[in-house]
């Protein structure tokens, strides 16, 4: 009986799942503001690509919460079979529905699909089902992404490579190695953020840490740089605040708040709202995208798991922390519709851009949770009953 509660679903954080479907959106406002955009200084809410980041703050945390005590009755195949259940069905219908909206958006037209045929298209549906890199000669959309159906996929393929890190070596490092670990991962940090390009990677400074979706050297860097000291700093902490603070008592921990969730979703959305630091790409900004990972992340982290939640506060962040993966897998396909309509409509008036706007991300979050509902919770179910348990 003792092992077999061992695989029961632990208590949720449920703070931090709210947290998350924070970030989610502000993530979808971020792309759907992209087209706007001139340059980098002037994109709205400027800084919301840190959102993948603190997404593997998070990821580093929770894994380690829920799977460091299991290994002595858990293999690595067990490991690896729970997270493809949990991550890959959305991932599935993240491709489904990224190539059924291709065809309605029209950019067959622009990467010329006709001239390459339905043998690349199919090629396509097959890597993005699998998160296979690709580079650009296999590219449909002609974009150049890893992935062409849907553009974040790219964070799932580092999320995964951060759980076959932690399965075969960051389980078994003690929290001194860990935190040497994020000690050295700090200089790549800085050699991005900061533009020092010690590698000689890239042909300009940076300035940033923007960069993980491309299968070239220059972007596969600054994804692994991106991963490792989130996902580390997030599973240290597991371990550090694990011993004294759960979902049912985090009364131990260091920052306890009233009404945390509300502070740390305004510290979330004022951090990736912050404009560009200096008015363009520089030391200053980079020096504060350092910052808000290093710090202001891990520090909501602990906030969020160290305070408590319930009335409709609580149920606020259970519906968020549902819809968060779904709305951040599945938005971008339905985000190019507004892409295209002002492609086509430019200098339509104002209030039809709001409305075009509102439209596509209420739709988005419609969609997210009605394939939670429809397809990720029953496909999840049938797959613990019949895969899992086996």
């Amino acid at each position: 009986m003792a092992e077999k509660a061992l695989f029961t679903s632990r208590p949720r954080y449920e703070i931090l799942d709210g947290l998350r479907g924070v970030a989610a959106l502000v993530v979808v406002g971020f792309h759907m503001f992209e087209t706007y955009r001139t340059s980098l200084a002037d994109q709205i809410i400027n800084h919301g690509f840190l959102a993948v980041d603190f997404f593997f703050v998070l990821s580093g945390f929770v894994i380690g919460y829920a799977y460091d005590g299991r290994w002595k009755h858990m293999s690595t195949v067990e490991f690896f079979k729970r997270r493809l259940t949990r991550l890959h069905p959305m991932v599935v219908f993240s491709v489904i529905i990224g190539a059924a909206f291709y065809f309605f958006q029209g950019y067959h037209s622009d990467a010329a699909l006709g001239d390459r045929g339905w043998v690349l298209f199919l090629l396509c549906i097959l890597t993005d089902l699998f998160l296979i890199p690709t580079g650009p000669a296999i590219d449909v959309r002609g974009w150049g992404e890893i992935t062409s159906f849907n553009g974040p996929s790219w964070s799932l393929m580092f999320e995964y490579i951060g759980n076959i890190l932690y399965a075969f070596v960051f389980r078994h490092l003690s929290k001194l190695a860990l935190a040497a670990v994020m000690a050295c991962s700090m200089f790549f940090t800085m050699d991005l953020a900061l533009g020092w390009d010690v590698f000689g990677i890239y042909p300009d400074p940076k300035f940033n840490v923007i960069g993980g979706w491309v299968l070239n050297w220059q972007h596969m860097y600054t994804g692994f740089v991106r991963l490792i000291y989130p996902f580390v700093c997030g599973l240290l902490l597991s371990r550090l605040l694990g011993a004294h603070i759960t979902p049912d008592n985090p009364g131990g921990s260091p920052i306890h708040l009233r009404g945390a969730f509300w502070w740390c979703a305004l510290v979330i959305v004022a951090a990736l709202a912050m404009p560009c630091i200096g008015g363009k790409p520089g030391v200053a900004d980079g020096l504060y995208q350092c910052l808000v990972i290093w710090i202001v992340f891990p520090l909501v982290v602990i906030a969020g798991a160290g305070s408590s939640v319930g009335g409709v506060t609580a149920k606020i962040c259970r519906f968020l922390g549902d819809i968060s993966y779904p709305l951040y897998i599945v938005h971008y396909p339905v985000a190019m519709m507004q892409f295209k309509w002002i492609r086509r409509y430019p200098d339509a008036p104002l209030w039809m851009h709001i409305g075009v706007f509102v439209s596509v991300y209420v739709i988005s979050i419609i969609i997210a949770y009605g394939a939670l509902k429809a397809y990720d919770e029953p496909v999840r179910g049938w797959l613990k009953e019949h895969w899992l348990k086996k």
